[in-house]
């Protein structure tokens, strides 16, 4: 592995900051005494971001760099950390700093993955981006833990449920001198892209079906964020259970299985790999949704396991199709992640409406379509009449 990597790598631990919105929800809802659905709104303002700014963030990681827009990234998540840090905002102020979270995270997405390719030996961007998701992983364990671990520090006990976000700022202000110190040398695309042309890719159906399964994958994975631990509860699990088996148990499966996931590519493709996880992502899902209890933590394992490579295959052979129009590519594929905004919404809605583990519903009909996608032959690789043109 390249020395370039290790910063990068670091920069995809700070990504899964943003995933501990999920978990921290439920200390939010009960501090302003809000609904299921409105607490929801939390991950709702991070992955919103997603959908408004990933394109225009491809566009500009195109013209400036990509490592220019990683340091623009860091630089708005350690702003959006310190506010809370400084004093307690209203929910209004609250949202719009997690606001400023999901577009510095919708950067560093945007960058990152592409980014990883530019460092990456050749050949070896699918493991590479495997092993990254994996970083990312531990950042949202990491991350998920200390939202309900950080009130146990002396420290920060004056904080209350902020405690959490002076570490985060100082986590965000050390990538962004890491990154600063790393030379990268970037792939370009021989013609400036432009909105129009970045929006046309998605009338390609390889491009267009990839981008629509980022959108109910990671919805998917915030639905379990937010809602495996008063599920978990409701199955008749003791609290204590389903703290240790819930949010945190599904992130460190899904770091277990990205880690792990760069050894498994040594010998499998990427797309028996992919057909592999979406299946096992399904069965644990299905298995949740069932609701009992004596296997529930059989489902967090499988779910985790399984969600675990979904990003990385799906974005990787979507990405190596056209390698030079990689930050368009990425910039339409983060922009789905604006499905961790929406699709909670609709499970949020399903338990408000009493249906129980019925609502894991939701994330199994995601991943039956996921499923389905995996199992479609690879296409022959995507060539611009632009980049036709030029060669």
């Amino acid at each position: 592995m390249r020395i370039q990597t290790i910063p990068i790598l670091f920069v995809f631990l700070m990504m899964g900051v943003a995933d501990a919105m999920g978990p921290m929800s439920e200390a939010v809802r009960e501090n302003y005494e809000l609904s299921n659905v409105t607490a929801t709104l939390l991950s709702f303002f991070v992955f919103i971001a997603f959908a408004v700014f990933s394109v225009p963030g491809g566009l500009l990681a195109a013209r400036i760099g990509k490592k220019r827009l990683l340091l623009l990234g860091l630089g708005l998540n350690a702003i959006a950390m310190l506010i809370p840090c400084l004093t307690e905002p209203t929910f209004a102020v609250l949202l719009g700093c997690i606001f400023v979270l999901g577009i510095g995270t919708t950067f560093l997405q945007v960058a990152g993955n592409p980014i990883m390719h530019d460092v990456s030996a050749e050949g070896k961007y699918g493991r590479n981006l495997s092993f990254a998701q994996g970083f990312k992983g531990i950042g949202s364990s990491v991350s998920s833990y200390l939202v309900t671990a950080v009130a146990g520090f002396a420290i920060f006990k004056t904080l209350g449920w902020r405690g959490v976000f002076p570490i985060f700022f100082v986590l965000m202000a050390a990538a962004f001198i890491w990154v600063c110190t790393i030379k990268v040398n970037e792939t370009k695309a021989d013609v400036p892209p432009s909105l129009k042309s970045g929006l046309g890719l998605l009338k390609k159906p390889v491009y267009a079906l990839a981008v629509l399964g980022i959108f109910l994958y990671v919805g998917s994975e915030v639905c379990m964020a937010r809602f495996l631990l008063p599920l978990l509860e409701k199955m008749g699990l003791e609290e204590s259970t389903a703290t240790k088996f819930g949010p945190a148990f599904f992130f460190l499966m899904l770091t277990v299985g990205r880690l792990g996931g760069g050894a498994v590519l040594n010998f499998l493709s990427q797309r028996t790999f992919f057909r592999l996880s979406a299946l096992m992502g399904l069965v644990g899902a299905l298995i949740l949704m069932f609701g009992a209890s004596n296997i529930a933590v059989i489902g967090v394992l499988l779910s985790g396991l399984g969600f675990a490579n979904i990003w990385p295959m799906l974005f990787s052979i979507t990405v190596e199709k056209d390698p030079a129009r990689g930050s368009e590519l990425s910039g339409l594929m983060c922009m789905a992640i604006s499905g961790g905004a929406l699709v909670p919404l609709l499970m949020g809605q399903f338990v408000d409406m009493g249906l129980g583990t019925k609502a894991f519903i939701v994330p199994v009909v995601c991943f039956v379509y996921l499923l389905v996608l995996s199992l479609e032959k690879d296409q022959p690789k995507q060539i611009e009449p632009e980049s036709a043109a030029s060669s």
